[in-house]
């Protein structure tokens, strides 16, 4: 594809419009003029080469559109029965036959180069001129405050402040926002627009215009929780503060009514109950084997399985998030190490959680359990480099992971294996694997300071979100000890 360059242009009448050619138009001269009412360009080519025949060709053409819009106006002017001046000239009220001589209300925009017009639905012309004042004084505030009269829809709003925290993930770290989050961010959106509709002015909205946001989501997802809600007002507020920057707000947040959420309701997690883990650690093992639940499979399905429970492992004993997990390469993995204590031997693995594939966009670099099945893992996998996934799909080459409707297949197919029907309703998830390990190393007796660090979390969260135990669950802790298996079983005792 040939890209267009201009070689050489002339302003014409006074930079009323403008001629140019380029080498792939074979330097014909070119015509160009910006028809500000129609907001948009008149191209022309002029078919010559000739600098002089082309300056007066454009001249002619300019002097030929500004006489056409002069008859139009002219025609206008002669529909219109009456007419008077608002606010010193700055704004007009007409009236015409063809509108049974309701009179109009007419202001020019200079700032976005577009009439104003609205119909002020009376014939008497006092109540007319006292509407016009109104009207008029209240464009006039809007523009001094920067707003913009016409603005865009919320729907292009939306698009474009998608579009520049779009951007702050290809800036990577140092702008704080991760590609998963800009998925959230549109996920939130779309109730928005929902709402209050795509096509929806900016200008049009007001403070409250979102203050009964809470229960229409109740009314679109009953069982939508407080705390879903809050965050997704966050993020609409958000994007208020871009749009008023921007003046097409003239508020920088909307108001709602007041979300009253209990602590015991803030970022309650369910997981896996000791039986459950153990059931879904037992089945993987057959699952995977190509002599049992994977009998008659092809290659490629056996070494799909082998992957996902090593990730089902891995996930339970180092307690990564999804987006980290699912991101680290074998460069991360910098080294396993076997320790000794108590008569077992342990096998380590020591971790770097990047900044970039980090929810807190913080690095960390940690010591977790499970190192056994990072070996395995990479005897399997056939491309093994610094920047190779660990998780990389089964004839990839390295670069790209499961694709996320597998991953949500996978996880279904284990939570029929296991007979949990109601897995959705608990909202277990692939991370409850994350879940289960803080639980389960809380119960170890871990200091939540150590946890903290290891997991990439504050200490108020692990509180507020891991150590929600009633009493009866809290005495039968205490009761129970419990230490894990070489192979990564539990044995209680």
């Amino acid at each position: 594809m040939k890209i267009s360059r201009i070689s050489e242009k002339h302003s014409v009448l006074d930079g009323r419009a403008e001629i140019y050619r380029t080498s792939t138009a074979g330097d014909v001269w070119q015509f160009i003029l910006y028809d500000a009412a129609a907001k948009k360009h008149v191209r022309k080519s002029l078919k010559t080469r000739d600098l002089t025949a082309a300056l007066e060709a454009a001249e002619a053409l300019v002097l030929e559109h500004s006489s056409g819009k002069a008859v139009r106006a002219a025609k206008t002017q002669k529909r219109i029965s009456a007419q008077h001046k608002v606010l010193d000239g700055l704004a007009t009220i007409l009236r015409t036959k063809a509108s049974g001589d309701v009179w109009q209300f007419q202001m020019y925009v200079q700032e976005e180069q577009r009439y104003y017009r609205k119909s002020l639905k009376t014939r008497d012309l006092d109540s007319a001129l006292e509407m016009a004042r109104e009207i008029g004084a209240e464009l006039i505030g809007k523009r001094r405050s920067g707003i913009k009269i016409f603005g865009m829809s919320l729907q292009e709003l939306v698009s474009e402040w998608v579009e520049y925290k779009r951007s702050e993930v290809s800036l990577g770290i140092m702008a704080g926002i991760t590609p998963e989050r800009l998925i959230t961010i549109r996920s939130q959106l779309k109730h928005l627009l929902e709402y209050k509709g795509a096509d929806t002015k900016c200008s049009e909205l007001g403070r409250d215009s979102l203050f009964e946001y809470r229960m229409w989501r109740r009314t679109q997802k009953s069982n939508v929780s407080d705390v879903t809600i809050r965050n997704e007002q966050a993020t609409i507020n958000a994007l208020a503060k871009y749009a008023y920057r921007k003046g097409l707000l003239h508020f920088d947040r909307f108001n709602f009514k007041v979300l009253k959420i209990k602590q015991g309701m803030v970022g309650k997690r369910d997981t896996f109950k000791w039986d459950e883990y153990q059931s879904l650690y037992d089945f993987m093992r057959d699952w995977a084997d190509k002599k049992k639940g994977a009998a008659g499979q092809s290659e490629h399905e056996i070494a799909d399985r082998l992957l996902i429970r090593d990730y089902v492992l891995i996930s339970a004993n180092s307690g990564l998030r999804v987006g980290e997990l699912r991101q680290l390469t074998w460069g991360d993995v910098t080294r396993i190490e076997q320790i000794k204590k108590g008569g077992r031997t342990s096998s380590l693995a020591h971790l770097t959680v990047r900044a970039e594939t980090s929810k807190v966009m913080n690095e960390r670099k940690i010591i977790v359990r499970g190192g056994e099945y990072f070996e395995r893992l990479k005897e399997r996998q056939t491309h093994t480099g610094k920047n190779d996934l660990v998780f990389a799909r089964i004839g990839g080459d390295g670069s790209e992971t499961l694709d996320h409707r597998v991953w949500k297949r996978r996880w279904y197919e284990l939570m029929a294996g296991i007979k949990i029907e109601d897995h959705v309703q608990r909202k277990l998830t692939w991370y409850s694997l994350r879940h289960w390990m803080i639980t389960q190393r809380i119960a170890a007796g871990v200091n939540v300071v150590d946890l903290a660090k290891i997991t990439g979390t504050s200490i108020s969260h692990i509180e507020q979100t891991y150590l929600k135990y009633s009493q009866e669950m809290a005495r039968d802790a205490a009761l129970k000890s419990f230490r894990f298996t070489e192979d990564g079983g539990i044995e209680r005792f």
